[in-house]
């Protein structure tokens, strides 16, 4: 993830979360099986790379992607836990406001991030619509590197791309 770190311009837009005491303790949380940090520049960047290149707003999409899973586990009660998938977007929302000075769009694209599972919260902006398909693409890839590792630590003898490759293979092909 050098080449996220190693651009600055895209740095200079979200220092200021970036440095956050309460936005740093997602380090710590396991998203997809990886770290909801890594997750969520991951979502940020790409975002925001590809906002720019479409001539859109990339700020919002950089600031908004970066804040989209901005939740602690500790923040959660039991039942929100169990059906966080349903509800994080309104946690992200609730602690990027307290937090952050953030647009109305980028309020959308936070609580809007999980369209289509959350039906009731529909994107306004094409940013929202990037951002939450970006965040599927990336969730995808971070499962893959999350079952790749496990898979090599078990396997270690076992040519772990080529069986991922074949599994993703055999899934599409039976759609």
């Amino acid at each position: 993830m050098d080449y996220i770190y190693n651009d600055y311009e895209y740095f200079n837009l979200i220092d200021d979360i970036m440095k956050n005491e309460k936005f740093k303790k997602i380090e710590k949380c396991m998203h997809h099986g990886l770290s909801r940090m890594d997750h969520s520049l991951r979502v940020s960047y790409f975002s925001y790379k590809i906002a720019k290149k479409l001539k859109l707003d990339f700020v919002s999409c950089a600031r908004a992607g970066l804040l989209h899973d901005f939740f602690i586990q500790e923040d959660l009660t039991e039942f929100e836990q169990k059906i966080s998938m349903f509800v994080h977007h309104t946690v992200a929302l609730d602690n990027s406001c307290k937090y952050f000075d953030i647009s109305n769009k980028e309020k959308n694209i936070i609580v809007s991030h999980m369209f289509p599972v959350t039906l009731f919260k529909i994107p306004k902006y094409f940013e929202s619509y990037l951002v939450s398909m970006v965040d599927k693409i990336v969730a995808v890839y971070d499962f893959g590197l999350s079952a790749s590792f496990i898979m090599k630590k078990r396997y270690n003898t076992v040519n772990t791309s080529i069986f991922m490759f074949m599994i993703f293979c055999c899934y599409f092909n039976n759609l």
